[in-house]
């Protein structure tokens, strides 16, 4: 018999017990749509090896890992190069976790991996509203003809919520056309009191990293300068744990594009935040 110790490869402070959790972390390594950088598909496994890099404890919420009550599925196996079969495959589990009465939170991977979270998590809750935190709009209709594209993510989860139930954080590059619809709609914020109008909804938050700048995240597919830092990422997160957080997602980081491993550890330090939040 083997004596060990040996390493493990889920996300630190998780509830080995599927069944006795809350929340489930799903991986979901798929960057089939990307249109500049490659290579969200490698940061689910990378964000788990440097996650055992963090203290347990917040001390922004001054909470620990085991009071989240987490359990780390580990990744689904997409079938490469068929973006179709992949997003059915998320929404397929995603809906499993749900109907045993768990939330998600999922790891990407690029940002179309929220569409089918969306769908999912649809069925089981209504009045459902997306908070969403990226540093471009993802409002496209489509992308080179293509409507399933990561340029065109957020445009379809809200033409499934509604346009009045999504807010927008960050937003800080995308098309005239984009933005006029954010215009439109109202959906771009800049205080957290303009969350206040979905106290009573059921929110899904959706980060994607680019969100936060260049200085601290160069580790993803499209970097965009001007972004938020990390404390105020945090700050609206700690904003929102007061309101009724059904799912959330972290996507958008790419590892390899940042050799010295500090993306990677924002990337792991902003989702031991974020599940401190819901």
């Amino acid at each position: 018999m083997l004596t060990g110790p040996f390493l493990d490869r889920n996300w630190m402070g998780q509830n080995s017990d599927y069944e006795s959790s809350d929340i489930v972390m799903l991986g979901m390594p798929f960057d089939g749509t990307v249109s500049y950088r490659p290579g969200s598909r490698f940061a689910p496994e990378q964000i788990r090896l440097a996650s055992w890099g963090l203290e347990e404890y917040s001390p922004y919420f001054d909470k620990h890992l085991e009071d989240c009550n987490f359990h780390d599925a580990g990744d689904l196996e997409f079938p490469l190069g068929n973006t179709v079969k992949s997003l059915d495959l998320i929404q397929k589990n995603v809906e499993e976790i749900y109907r045993d009465g768990k939330r998600v939170f999922g790891i990407g991977g690029e940002h179309l991996v929220t569409l089918p979270e969306i769908k999912a998590v649809s069925k089981f809750y209504d009045n459902l509203a997306i908070v969403h935190f990226d540093a471009h709009t993802d409002l496209r209709e489509e992308y080179i003809g293509e409507p399933l594209s990561h340029s065109a993510v957020i445009r379809h989860s809200a033409e499934i919520v509604g346009f009045e139930n999504l807010k927008q954080i960050g937003i800080r590059s995308g098309m005239k056309e984009e933005f006029e619809l954010m215009k439109k709609h109202n959906t771009l914020i800049h205080e957290h009191s303009e969350l206040d109008c979905f106290k009573d909804k059921n929110i899904f938050i959706t980060v994607d990293l680019d969100v936060l700048d260049t200085s601290i995240m160069p580790g993803t597919g499209t970097p965009e300068v001007g972004g938020l830092d990390f404390k105020e990422l945090v700050g609206w997160f700690k904003y929102l744990s007061n309101f009724n957080i059904v799912g959330a997602d972290v996507v958008e980081l790419a590892p390899d594009y940042d050799s010295s491993g500090a993306s990677t550890a924002v990337a792991t330090k902003v989702i031991r935040e974020l599940l401190m939040a819901i």
